[in-house]
């Protein structure tokens, strides 16, 4: 038995040293004050701007297109709906090269659409739309898959009951399902965007690297390793951070929704009013 814990302790220091010791890494190369100079470069500046518009954008398109199509195939059941919801996780374990090269195929001066683009004057390859497309690509499923999970698990009798007391589909949908599903909406927000943060591989493929245009802070690490390490460094070790605050607001947002679901709850039962 003690043999047995030992190697379960073990494991996990094993575990947390592997992972842990490069992200410590990477503000201990560098002190803490040089990190934030180095932040404040031109090529830190410009790679944070496009960083977080594109990210911005991106989610909002997600958002607003992934919520109702993720209502619709958790609420509905009908021919096809497994391989729609397969189409929409399949960039989940799409290597990130092939989700490049695909969209342009797609939309690409020579693709299926980009043709018919150009004919109306749009260009999109290597451009700031690129990034958008791109990061949309990459991280749509992420909030889709919690989405549909999310309105999947409200409960049907409130479902029912709010039916009963004359409440249409609209308003079901905005007082019971969108309240309820609230923990889960967010916390696919959460994880599509920092999958759309750490976007590199259908970015450098679609959108390029034109430093203030198209490159993100992933392309910007991998530019400067070989001119500045101290600036992929001082990128790396924000980047990280974003990411903390991710993972905490991902890990905070199911206790809030268990909080909300109760009073939701109470509210549905009186729709009527």
């Amino acid at each position: 038995m003690r043999g047995f814990a030992l190697l379960l302790w073990a494991s996990l220091g094993l575990a947390v040293a592997f992972l842990g010791v490069p992200l410590a890494a990477l503000f201990l190369r560098v002190p803490p004050g040089e990190l934030v100079a180095q932040l404040g470069s031109e090529t830190a500046r410009e790679a944070l701007w496009v960083t977080l518009e594109a990210n911005v954008i991106a989610q909002a398109l997600v958002v607003l297109v992934g919520t109702p199509a993720a209502y619709l195939l958790a609420t509905r059941r009908f021919r096809g709906r497994d391989v729609v919801v397969s189409v929409l996780e399949l960039p989940l374990v799409l290597p990130p090269a092939v989700a490049g090269v695909a969209l342009l195929a797609a939309f690409g001066r020579t693709g299926l659409l980009g043709g018919d683009l150009e004919a109306l004057g749009i260009t999109i390859p290597f451009t700031e739309a690129a990034v958008v497309l791109a990061v949309c690509f990459v991280s749509s499923p992420f909030y889709v898959r919690a989405a549909i999970t999310g309105f999947e698990s409200v409960d049907p009798q409130l479902v029912d009951a709010a039916r009963t007391l004359g409440a249409g589909a609209p308003r079901v949908f905005a007082r019971v399902f969108l309240p309820l599903a609230l923990g889960s909406l967010g916390a696919g927000a959460t994880l599509a965007f920092a999958r759309g943060l750490g976007e590199f591989g259908a970015t450098i493929m679609f959108a390029g690297s034109l430093p203030g245009v198209t490159q993100t802070m992933p392309l910007a690490i991998y530019a400067a390793l070989d001119q500045d390490f101290d600036v992929a460094l001082a990128l790396g070790a924000l980047l990280v951070l974003v990411s903390i605050v991710i993972l905490l607001v991902t890990k905070a947002l199911p206790r809030w929704a268990r909080s909300t679901s109760t009073s939701t709850s109470l509210s549905a039962r009186s729709l009527s009013s």
